[in-house]
């Protein structure tokens, strides 16, 4: 495993096609709002002299790797430990792209103690800003104080999971018995999922619900969205990767609605709305990872890229 420091090992996804879309080279002013360990940044300033870059993250160690891993571009890039939508909203000049890498990166995988997997005696924690979250409910909190409804929508609505009540009703008599905690435990047993006669897919349903709970992922790219595509300049692109439904439809149906001439609701005869659309739609469906790359790295697998560019 790579410590933290040391050469980044999270492989940037799809950053043949980021490039394409965003074309750095024109350079310019460039967001990218989950820099991770630095990958996609890299090539938008390798792209050209003219490019500079805003990175941000939520994770403190990821930025420690892009920190090393940009040094050499100087105050070309500048990098901002915050949630994107945060950052976004501080943006004062005009950006001519913005990227959102959404999910969760191998190094937050990987790294037991952090609380994204499932094996035994990972602890319920899944705060993508680490220990410097302190004060954000975890995954065992979230387990041990929600009421059992909340805790059926909350696996229903972010794990499209199908027996969410029953799951919900076994959290609760578990908790009686001994509460979730955020603590490793070396004999295992406190895992999500564990001893509920759930298989791997349910599970990993369980944690996304879990994981974008915790960190009010879907909240934050729904906040994102307006912003950045208002900071954009005229002509300026906007890159989303995301990794499942519930992340691509938010931003499926924001590109198609910005990209309407009329928004207003049917029962107006008369439109009173923009009157004009705001930009097109660039990716007529989502793209997908070719073979080669998901054969090269297999956590590709489930991205889909969709991109917008506002109207000159």
């Amino acid at each position: 495993m790579t410590a933290v420091g040391e050469a980044p090992y999270h492989v940037p996804v799809m950053v043949r096609e980021v490039l394409e879309y965003l074309k750095p080279e024109r350079g310019g002013l460039y967001f990218d709002g989950t820099v991770g360990d630095g990958g996609h940044s890299e090539a938008i300033l390798e792209a050209g002299e003219g490019t500079r870059v805003i990175g941000v993250d939520r994770d403190p160690e990821a930025l420690e790797v892009a920190a090393r891993r940009l040094a050499r571009f100087g105050d070309r890039v500048v990098l901002e430990r915050a949630d994107f939508a945060d950052a976004a909203a501080r943006v004062r000049e005009p950006l001519a792209g913005a990227l959102l890498d959404l999910g969760i990166s191998s190094r937050q995988v990987d790294r037991p103690e952090r609380g994204f997997s499932f094996r035994p005696g990972t602890p319920l924690d899944m705060r993508m800003a680490g220990r410097a979250g302190e004060g954000t409910p975890t995954a065992a909190d979230l387990l041990n104080e929600l009421p059992e409804g909340e805790l059926a929508d909350l696996f229903a609505r972010y794990g499209e999971e199908r027996r969410s009540r029953r799951l919900a009703a076994e959290v609760v008599r578990r908790r009686r018995l001994r509460p979730f905690r955020v603590e490793r435990r070396s004999g295992g047993g406190d895992g999500a999922g564990a001893g509920w006669g759930v298989g791997p897919r349910d599970k990993a349903r369980i944690f996304q619900a879990l994981r974008i709970a915790v960190n009010d992922e879907l909240g934050a790219l729904e906040r994102a969205l307006p912003v950045l595509r208002d900071r954009l300049a005229p002509g300026g692109v906007f890159v989303v990767l995301s990794y499942h439904s519930l992340e691509d439809r938010r931003v499926k149906e924001a590109f198609r609605d910005w990209s309407r001439g009329c928004v207003c609701p049917p029962e107006v005869p008369v439109c009173v709305c923009r009157g004009a659309p705001l930009g097109e739609v660039l990716t007529r469906k989502a793209v997908r990872p070719t073979a080669e790359e998901v054969a090269a790295n297999p956590r590709a697998r489930s991205a889909r890229l969709r991109a917008w560019r506002k109207a000159a």
